[in-house]
C-alpha cells in the first residue's frame, strides 16, 4: 500500500485541529461566516461565472455527456441559489449542543443526550460545482471541518467558489481551515482521503456509480452514500388522474441529471388503457424515450423494453415502465430493482399508500409527490451533502443535524455507585 502523501496529511491535521476550534465556536460565528460567504459568493460573480464558462469549454472538449454539462452549469441563477442556500443554512437552529433528551435515574443522576460535531468531514464529488458551497456551509454549520475535493470537471468553478467560502471564515474570525479544498486533481488524492482514518471521520461520495463504487469498496474512513438513484413512480388504481399526470411529467422531464428523477413507471392493471396511456402519452410528447414491457407495447410511440432498463439509472429522457397487478406486485418490483433511494406512489386510498410506506424501505417514499423533491433543500435543510440509503447512521438527504453524532452529559451531586 502507497503511502499518503505528507500534503494530505497535512491538511488533514490542519482540518483536525480547525475541528476543535469549530467545536466551541458560537452559533452566531458560525452563521456569520456563513452569510459573509454568501455576500463574497455575489460579489464574485464574474469571477465564478468566468472560471464556469472555463470549466464548461473543457468540459465539451472531453466529450461530456449532456447530463453531466448540465450539472457542471452555473449561470446567475444558479449561483444566487447558491447564495440563497448559504443563508438559509445561516438562518437554522445551530444543531451543536442541542440536547436531543434528558432524564433523571433513581441514582440521583441526571443524564442529557446532546448533539455533538462527528470532527473531520472528508467529500469527494465529481461535476458539480455547487457541492463545493453546500459542503462546505452545511459542515461549518454542524461544527465539523471539512476536506473537499472536487472533480477535474469543475476544478477551476470549485476553486473560485471556495474563495467565498474562505472570505466567510475569515470575515467571522473562524480558522481557515475549517473549509480546505485539495487543490490537485490527481486521483492519487481520492485514495489518500479514503485511508485518513486518523485525519477525517467520515467521507461523503457524491456523483456517479463508478466514483461512489470506488468509494465503498476501498474506504477505510466509514462512508455516507447512495451508489444510484434509481427511483419509481408506482399510479396505483385509485390515482387521481390530474394529479398522477402532473406528478409523473414533473419526476421524469422537470430535469433528468439529478438523482431525484424518476426512471421507472410502475402502472395498475386496470389503469392501461385510461390513465396509463394518457401518462405515456404525455411523456412521449415531452421527448422520453418510453421503454416499456409486454404489457404496454400496443400503446403509440413506445419502443420495447430490454431486461436491462430496469434497475438502470439513465438519467436522461429515457424511462422504463411496467404494468403491476396491485401495490404488493409494485413493491416487488421496487424491491428487486430500485436502489432504495426515493420511490413514490400515486394514490387516493390511504389503506393502499400506507401498505407502501410500510412495506418499502427507501430512504425517502412519498405519496402523490414528484420524487425530484428528493433534495436538502426542498426538505427545509437549506442544502443537502448527499442523499444517504445506508441505515446506521444519515438517511435521505443529509444536511447539518445528520452530520452530527451526540454524546451523554451526565450530572451528579458527589453520586456514587453502590
Amino acid at each position: 500500500m502507497t503511502e499518503i502523501s505528507p500534503e494530505m496529511l497535512e491538511m488533514g491535521a490542519r482540518a483536525r485541529a480547525a475541528a476543535t476550534m469549530l467545536a466551541t465556536a458560537s452559533a452566531e460565528a458560525k452563521s456569520g461566516a456563513l452569510m459573509a460567504a454568501a455576500q463574497a459568493l455575489i460579489a464574485a460573480q464574474t469571477e465564478i461565472l468566468t472560471a464556469n464558462a472555463r470549466d464548461m469549454a473543457a468540459g465539451r472538449d472531453k466529450g461530456l455527456s449532456a447530463p453531466m454539462l448540465d450539472r457542471l452549469m452555473l449561470d446567475e441563477a444558479r449561483l444566487q441559489g447558491i447564495a440563497g442556500a448559504l443563508r438559509e443554512i445561516a438562518a437554522q437552529d445551530d444543531p451543536v449542543g442541542a440536547v436531543i433528551s434528558e432524564w433523571d435515574r433513581p441514582s440521583g443522576l441526571h443524564i442529557r443526550r446532546v448533539r455533538t460535531p462527528l470532527g473531520v468531514v472528508g467529500v469527494i464529488y465529481e461535476s458539480r460545482p455547487n457541492v463545493t458551497a453546500d459542503a462546505g456551509a452545511l459542515c461549518l454549520k454542524s461544527g465539523n471541518a471539512v476536506i473537499l475535493r472536487g472533480g477535474s470537471e469543475s476544478f477551476h468553478s470549485s476553486r473560485a467558489i471556495h474563495a467565498a467560502l474562505v472570505a466567510g471564515l475569515q470575515a467571522a474570525g473562524l480558522p481557515e481551515d475549517a473549509i480546505q479544498l485539495v487543490q490537485t486533481t490527481d486521483r492519487a488524492a481520492v485514495s489518500d482521503m479514503l485511508r485518513m482514518v486518523e485525519h477525517i471521520d467520515v467521507i461523503v461520495p457524491r456523483g456517479g456509480k463508478g466514483l461512489v463504487g470506488l468509494v465503498q469498496r476501498e474506504a477505510r474512513v466509514p462512508v455516507f452514500s447512495h451508489l444510484e438513484g434509481i427511483c419509481h413512480v408506482y399510479v396505483d388504481a385509485s390515482a387521481d388522474a390530474d394529479k398522477a399526470r402532473r406528478v409523473v411529467i414533473n419526476a421524469k422531464t422537470r430535469r433528468t441529471s439529478p438523482c431525484g428523477a424518476a426512471e421507472c413507471l410502475l402502472i395498475h392493471r386496470d389503469l392501461v388503457d385510461g390513465l396509463g396511456a394518457q401518462i405515456i402519452a404525455d411523456l412521449v410528447a415531452a421527448g422520453v424515450e418510453m421503454r416499456v414491457d409486454e404489457g404496454l407495447q400496443h400503446l403509440p410511440g413506445v419502443v420495447r423494453a430490454r431486461p436491462e432498463d430496469f434497475g438502470y439509472e439513465f438519467l436522461d429522457k429515457i424511462m422504463a415502465a411496467a404494468v403491476v397487478d396491485d401495490v404488493d406486485a409494485a413493491m416487488a418490483h421496487i424491491r428487486q430493482y430500485g436502489s432504495q433511494h426515493t420511490d413514490a406512489i400515486l394514490a387516493e386510498d390511504d389503506s393502499v399508500a400506507a401498505r407502501f410506506f410500510a412495506g418499502l424501505d427507501s430512504a425517502i417514499l412519498m405519496r402523490n409527490a414528484s420524487t425530484q423533491f428528493a433534495d436538502g433543500g426542498e426538505f427545509g435543510l437549506g442544502a443537502e451533502i448527499g442523499i444517504a440509503t445506508g441505515k446506521m447512521h444519515a438517511r435521505g438527504p443529509v444536511g447539518a443535524e445528520q452530520l452530527t453524532s451526540f454524546k451523554y452529559l451526565v450530572t451528579g451531586d458527589g453520586t456514587v455507585r453502590a
